[in-house]
């Protein structure tokens, strides 16, 4: 999407649509097909065997009657499971989403009983030559075996607020914040961290304030992270242990701006001995900052947002955690 990124719910939306087109014709024959055998189960078994090559990646097709209750056998690649016949599956999660006038359904995602996998039913509903309602035709899909074009998914860059764990919450103001190692060591600890992401390739970093240590994430690893502690942290000498890196021009963040945002994490850990932080994070190519408090809240918010101090983060929405 141009004008705006595409939400988690829009991308959701989106393969639901293209799964929806891709098995409403095949699943819609297969049920009218079953009109004319539909009292009969062998007949119904061996036409659904049949017809399951024609409906695309699925993994057992099925037929039920009104109330949910399978009359025919499971039908899959392997052949007929006749266990099934009568199972019941009128509180199975698809079942619950059917309303009235329902004619095709795709259902939302859930976890299957027997492989405990992500798992997509679609159901038909089959009615005779009176239009009266004889039961449904039902299809199950593994969702890894569907060829979502799954698209990567991006992560909205917006302020939002995150509350914690409530046993912290209720606690907060019983506490006072506690001088750790790197609270007394912060200048050489944040003078480490700006060399790190400015000439090493650091790309994400956490500083874990009350604990004196930190997690970064290096442009030429970036599937593994480097723990430091508070040793390595006030040591520069830790630097020479990463290859130098020009800054990554896909950043987001101006590497100008890398020691005022550190700065303001600093701020933050100092600014009330109630309400202070935690860990700050920084990810120069999202462009977010995300801070957890004292009180287990946490907010992520973008970079240019952060730094305003005019933002309404740095206002009245700051102490609510």
């Amino acid at each position: 999407m141009t004008a705006a990124k595409e939400s988690l719910q829009e991308s959701i939306a989106k393969q639901r649509k293209a799964l929806t087109t891709m098995m409403k014709t095949p699943v819609t024959k297969v049920a009218q097909a079953c009109v004319a055998v539909w009292h009969d189960r062998e007949k119904l078994d061996a036409l659904l065997l049949a017809s399951l090559a024609g409906i695309p990646y699925c993994k057992y097709l099925y037929a039920l009657d009104p109330h949910g209750v399978q009359v025919s056998s499971n039908i899959s690649a392997e052949g007929l499971i006749d266990k099934d016949f009568g199972r019941d599956r009128s509180s199975r999660p698809y079942m619950q989403q059917i309303k009235v006038g329902t004619d095709f359904l795709l259902s939302e995602a859930y976890i299957s009983l027997r492989a405990r996998r992500p798992s997509l039913t679609a159901l038909k509903t089959v009615f005779d030559g009176a239009n009266n309602l004889i039961g449904y035709v039902g299809a199950d899909f593994d969702l890894r075996d569907l060829p979502l074009t799954r698209e990567l998914y991006d992560e909205p860059t917006s302020w939002r607020q995150i509350k914690g764990d409530p046993a912290i919450r209720g606690s907060v103001f019983h506490q006072t914040r506690s001088d750790s190692r790197m609270d007394t060591h912060i200048e050489e600890v944040l003078g480490v961290m700006e060399e790190l992401i400015l000439e090493h390739g650091v790309f994400h970093s956490k500083m874990h304030f009350s604990s004196s240590r930190a997690t970064i994430w290096l442009v030429d690893d970036p599937f593994r992270y480097r723990l430091l502690d508070i040793d390595m942290l006030t040591d520069p000498d830790i630097c020479l242990a990463y290859p130098r890196r020009a800054y990554p021009e896909g950043a987001v963040v101006p590497p100008g701006r890398i020691r005022d945002l550190l700065e303001g994490l600093r701020e933050l850990r100092f600014m009330d001995e109630m309400f202070y932080l935690r860990s700050g994070t920084l990810n120069i190519f999202n462009g977010m900052v995300s801070l957890t408090f004292s009180c287990d809240g946490s907010h992520y918010i973008p970079w240019d947002e952060f730094l305003d101090r005019e933002h309404a983060f740095w206002a009245s929405h700051l102490t609510s955690g």
